[in-house]
């Protein structure tokens, strides 16, 4: 088991993710102590979306080349429309959540994120949740989806919406504590 003060955690994003869902666990984990760095395709800072215009920008720790699932207890995919739709055709990004969930780590996506959960084909047969206008896909693909704050099964976190971040954080930091998780073939 992992304390989150001893946790690291890795942010995966682009251009495009919704501020409030990167910026509020980015902080709220720091906050708990854990060590949380931002990785971005190319390693460059990327601009957020901000309800209905450009955001800020996040300064960006690591290209996603420089980053395994080995050296992180757990990844957070933040949502929005832009962010998981460039990610999910990106197939470094899509092969690094998947080795996030062979190694049993936790895996958090929250409102469009659960995409990429599905193009990494880690969604099927498990509880999950997302946001409202991606559950067609999310049920689609096999997941046997809900309409509530956050959701985990074996150690795969998933939220609905930014009103759902408190839950989300949580929920990672406790799944993070839990330490590894087993889980069934998906």
């Amino acid at each position: 088991m992992t304390q989150i003060t001893e946790a690291k955690i890795l942010i995966l994003a682009t251009n495009g993710f919704e501020q409030s869902e990167l910026e509020k666990p980015l902080k709220d984990l720091r906050d708990k102590g854990a060590t949380v760095h931002v990785a971005t395709p190319d390693g460059n800072d990327i601009k957020g979306w901000d309800t209905d215009d450009w955001g800020n920008t996040v300064s960006a720790d690591l290209a996603l080349a420089d980053v395994s699932a080995q050296g992180y207890d757990a990844i957070v995919l933040p949502g929005g429309q832009i962010n998981p739709d460039l990610l999910r055709v990106n197939k470094d990004a899509i092969d690094l959540i998947r080795a996030f969930a062979d190694a049993g780590k936790v895996v958090a996506a929250v409102c469009h994120a659960p995409w990429l959960l599905i193009e990494a084909g880690i969604i099927k047969g498990r509880k999950a949740t997302s946001y409202n206008s991606i559950s067609t896909d999310m049920k689609n693909a096999g997941a046997l989806w809900e309409d509530s704050q956050v959701v985990a099964d074996q150690g795969i976190v998933t939220s609905r919406n930014p009103d759902d971040l408190d839950a989300f954080v949580a929920k990672i930091v406790e799944e993070v504590e839990e330490g590894k998780h087993e889980r069934r073939a998906a």
